[in-house]
């Protein structure tokens, strides 16, 4: 699976509460929480990016409370993928319960600017950043499933139709 957009670089320490504010949990609407998405921190997120966005972020991305909404409102932003230092564990796992491809690569993140060229190799696992291209540590095979089939719903349906299904 390769991944490639523009950088939307963002700093330590993003919480759930900036990139989907707690007002607008009472939808599951992915278009609407997209429209949403980084309201706190730059309103006009959403109206700036262009399907297939990558996200570029410091330390522990999507700290704070265990709400899926944020992964939700990411992906229905049209971010195709996220690229950190670090994760918040449950932010981690949220997303790839929601088949939001999400990797940690400190030397992508240390040169990526705004607007630049990305390009995420997740069956190669590399990072593409202009000219300058970065190892990252591979998902286990199950996990790299459970995000081309959309999350951990789909994968675990495949499961149950077909348990040799790998």
């Amino acid at each position: 699976m390769i991944l490639a957009g523009c950088v939307r670089k963002f700093g330590d320490a993003i919480d759930t509460d900036s990139i989907l504010p707690g007002r607008y949990l009472s939808s599951q609407d992915a278009a609407f929480l997209g429209s949403k998405c980084m309201e706190p921190i730059d309103p006009d997120f959403p109206r700036r990016i262009a399907p297939g966005d990558i996200i570029v972020a410091g330390r522990n991305f999507g700290c704070g409370s265990s709400r899926e909404h944020a992964v939700i409102a990411i992906a229905g932003a049209g971010i195709a993928c996220v690229v950190a230092r670090s994760y918040a564990r449950t932010f981690f796992r949220n997303a790839i319960n929601q088949g939001l491809p999400i990797v940690v690569c400190p030397e992508a993140c240390d040169i990526a600017v705004e607007g630049a060229p990305i390009m995420v190799d997740l069956a190669r696992a590399v990072v593409t950043v202009g000219d300058a291209t970065f190892g990252m540590e591979p998902f286990p095979e199950f996990l790299q499933e459970i995000v081309r089939l959309g999350g951990l719903v789909p994968y675990i349906r495949r499961q149950l139709r077909d348990p040799t299904a790998r």
